[in-house]
């Protein structure tokens, strides 16, 4: 691990006092605001989750599809243009 400068562990430590001492807020998020929040949090896991899914399933199933329309001499099968 790295030395950190004097600078840093000044920035550090002044963090680390403002973090340890801040106050609570003693706020109120009503129940509009708090199910607004809770519904742009899911469907930001659910955006999220499908992204995932679509950079990650979508190559997977094309490259399992391309292996099974191989045949048995081991080359690409492709469709036939009518003449």
């Amino acid at each position: 691990m790295t030395q950190l400068n004097m600078k840093q562990r000044l920035y550090f430590l002044v963090t680390a006092i403002l973090a340890v001492s801040s106050a609570p807020a003693h706020a109120y998020m009503g129940a509009g605001a708090g199910l607004s929040a809770i519904g742009s949090i899911l469907s930001f896991l659910g955006v999220f989750l499908l992204m995932v899914i679509g950079f990650v399933w979508f190559p997977v199933k094309r490259f399992i599809a391309k292996l099974r329309n191989k045949d048995t001499s081991g080359e690409d099968v492709e469709a036939e243009a009518p003449e």
